[in-house]
């Protein structure tokens, strides 16, 4: 535009209110070259990180890789633990837990404070409880208190909608993004908890109405953050006096926890009763204890309670009978369980955020695009995964009898957590023996307090950039010349039959373990490595059980019987179809005559009948059982059985999700079913077969015409299919985000 940036003013705001863009228009500033060198210096720093490691990542490593500054030190942080959890070795120990009776017949639930090593110990005491009296030997009870969370900073706010919603970051980052567009929160990337004068008047009107004074107590935070920049108001609602918005379900459900956040944060302390009561035993040194808390005055507990991680999780308190000094109480159960120590959990989405905030990796715009980043390049992957059974002892003394039990419970099982890939942790392996520097969690953070100190004024960017680049270069360039090829190559054993070696290394398509080499006559045996297996712990026995696959049992009926595994699990594959195996059966051990009873039963899909003259039925899919008919898919009940859906079932499943489609349904036009205006996940949107565009900011849903939609769609021709994903509606954040930048 060749403008004088002397003469042309800026304007800054973060929200989108008639007022705030008013105010920021009457008072103009002129660009700040500090913050644009800030800018500047991140993004080249950045690129060169990226574009110097990267290359020789390819030629070392594997063809596509990349590295960069956050975000393979975020995939540390996920290495790390992983390795931490594989060293971790697991101790019993026994827990011993009460349950008394006092004088008017209460129940009252105690705890022993010491844990016992050996079942032996713990039997012991119980035996010497058997005989005992026991009695309440002192109470203390203590006033508490509970205060109120800091309004929602972008990393916070990440972790709430992670505990309470179950949602990714990059999701609650594109529905805040949507609220702040719509005007109805401030700027949702910010490291600040810091309200303006104004907010926090707004929110003392609404306690003060809603709930009366007592309720109120004006607070005022401050961050903790590491090297936080607090450029932005915390995130909160544009007007306090709004509870409740238009929108789709998920900015409902956010702007209602941003709502109550910002509202609970000025509101008073939650006043509770601590009691503490010491139970002694007659015959044993060890006492009981029991403890209750009793919520004496609601506060900000009557609007919002913070969710916990898996790493913050206690046993709460409960509510502890009236008790006295030296009254009786009756022995209805005293039982000792084994319980296991837990390795440190892995990392959600929310607690990595939560621990890159800690460290000062990154910042506030970063936290979503890194950990979107580390993803898409298969460095790691979140998933759920099932626990094991695992056997425990348990004894009870009841009635005076001590009773010994084996039990069981599903430990280990995870849900939507991030793990490494082999790729991930060849990767980091390789830049922590060769840049060190980089992959300093310190160095990391420094970085981003220069980048601070550059916006400030108090350092030149391009002699911070001078200072990092020399010996960073040298290091790209030794490395280059120096480091060997990695493949994370490992010797296992040697094959019984053949003597030759057994290694695990990574293929050009993934990890896999080979018999021989490429040097010997005969040609090198390959398989690939199931989805649960990693190179860095595959046994030399489960290498091997990798070639038994696929097993040919034989023939059934004239067809040939054979069990393998893929990639949704075990299968029969028998006349040209493919059976999934039942859970627990074994494909490396089932037999034909097992394989033969599985074949006999009933098999999905299932046709079930017409309705309107066309087939129904129903099958099984990769999320679990549905009925089709047509083009639509609905998907069965939470545990119902698919060999017992009826087609009475079938057309009442099939009808509500018609009535579903045809309520988000906007405008459609029976001329031409190419397109339609419906109301998706990311709100109203023209969709065209399974691809969603956005609707141009200044067109309303309702008044868009068939030939509008099917521009947009890129449709020109009769048949033509739309046009590429580019313009999909899942752009719609990046194209639409607001101008409003820390540069300038």
């Amino acid at each position: 535009l060749d403008l004088s940036s002397a003469k042309t003013k800026r304007i800054t705001y973060s929200e989108i209110t008639k007022d705030a863009i008013q105010k920021a228009i009457e008072n103009p500033r002129t660009i700040d070259k500090n913050l644009v060198d800030a800018q500047q210096a991140r993004r080249v720093l950045d690129r060169l990180v990226g574009y110097e490691i990267s290359p020789i990542l390819w030629r070392k490593v594997k063809p596509s890789l990349s590295a960069g500054r956050v975000q393979s030190v975020a995939v540390r942080l996920i290495v790390d633990r992983e390795r931490e959890i594989q060293d971790f070795k697991s101790v019993s120990s026994y827990r011993v837990s009460a349950v008394f009776l006092n004088e008017k017949n209460e129940i009252v639930k105690a705890e022993l404070p010491k844990k016992f090593s050996t079942k032996e110990e713990a039997k012991a005491f119980l035996e010497k409880c058997r005989d005992a009296e026991f009695f309440v030997a002192s109470m203390e009870t203590k006033p508490g208190k509970k205060s109120p969370s800091a309004p929602f900073t972008t990393s916070t706010l990440q972790q709430e909608a992670g505990r309470k919603f179950g949602y990714p970051v990059a999701q609650t980052m594109r529905i805040a993004q949507s609220l702040y567009e719509s005007g109805k929160i401030t700027y949702m990337r910010t490291d600040s908890v810091n309200l303006s004068s104004a907010a926090i008047e707004q929110a003392k009107n609404e306690i003060e109405k809603l709930y009366g004074k007592d309720f109120l107590a004006i607070r005022h935070y401050k961050t903790k953050s590491k090297g936080a920049q607090e450029a932005h108001e915390a995130i909160r609602p544009t007007e306090l006096n709004i509870h409740e918005i238009t929108g789709d379900a998920q900015e409902l459900r956010i702007y209602d926890l941003i709502w109550k956040r910002t509202i609970a944060s000025q509101m008073s302390d939650a006043l509770i009763e601590k009691t503490t009561a010491v139970i002694r035993v007659s015959t044993a040194e060890e006492n009981f204890v029991a403890q209750g808390e009793v919520l004496k005055f609601e506060g900000f507990l009557k609007v919002y309670l913070e969710g916990k991680d898996e790493e913050d999780e206690a046993n709460g308190e409960g509510i502890l009978p009236p008790l006295r000094i030296g009254e009786k109480l009756a022995n209805r159960e005293i039982t000792a369980t084994e319980r296991f120590t837990h390795h440190p959990p892995r990392y959600t989405e929310a607690t990595l955020v939560r621990k890159m905030e800690e460290l000062g990796i990154g910042r506030p715009s970063t936290y979503a695009p890194t950990i979107s980043t580390i993803q898409k390049r298969n460095y790691v992957v979140k998933e759920d995964r099932e626990g094991v059974k695992r056997n425990f002892n348990q004894f009870m003394l009841k009635s005076k009898q001590i009773i010994e039990e084996i039990k069981s419970e599903n430990t280990g099982a995870e849900k939507a957590k991030l793990f490494p890939t082999d790729i991930g942790m060849l990767v980091n392996d390789f830049l922590m023996n060769n840049f060190k520097d980089i992959m300093d969690f310190n160095f990391t953070a420094k970085v981003e307090e220069e980048f601070d100190e550059i916006a400030d004024g108090k350092l030149v960017w391009t002699k911070m950039l001078s200072g990092f680049y020399k010996p960073f270069h040298k290091t790209v360039e030794h490395t280059a010349e120096t480091s060997e090829r990695q493949s994370g190559e490992r010797v296992l054993g040697k094959d019984p039959k053949t003597g030759k070696q057994v290694i695990v290394r990574l293929g050009k398509f993934g990890p896999i373990v080979q018999i021989g080499h490429q040097d010997d006559e005969e040609k090198p045996r390959y398989a690939s490595l199931l989805r649960d297996q990693r190179m860095d712990n595959i046994t030399f026995e489960q290498a091997m059980n990798l070639f038994k696959l696929p097993r040919n049992l034989g023939t059934h009926e004239g067809n040939e019987v054979i069990v393998s595994i893929g990639r949704f699990g075990p299968y029969i594959k028998y006349q040209n179809g493919y059976v999934s195996l039942p859970k627990g059966e074994d494909p490396y051990t089932i037999s034909l005559e097992r394989v033969k009873e599985i074949l006999s039963c009933p098999r999905l899909p299932k046709a079930l009948g017409k309705f309107r003259d066309e087939d129904i039925s129903v099958a099984n899919g990769r999320f679990g059982p549905y009925v089709k008919y047509k083009n639509i898919f609905a998907s069965l009940s939470k545990g119902e059985d698919p060999f017992s859906v009826t087609l009475e079932r079938a057309i009442e499943l099939v009808s509500a999700k018609e009535k579903k489609e045809l309520e988000k349904m906007i405008k459609c036009w029976d001329e031409d079913a190419r397109v339609r205006v419906v109301n998706s996940r990311y709100g109203p949107c023209i969709q065209a077969g399974k691809k969603f565009f956005r609707i141009p900011a200044d067109k309303q849903p309702q008044e868009l015409t068939l030939n509008e939609c099917l521009s947009i769609a890129g449709f020109r021709n009769e048949g033509e299919k739309p046009k590429a994903a580019s313009a999909k509606l899942k752009s719609k954040t990046k194209s639409r985000k607001p101008k409003i930048s820390k540069a300038g």
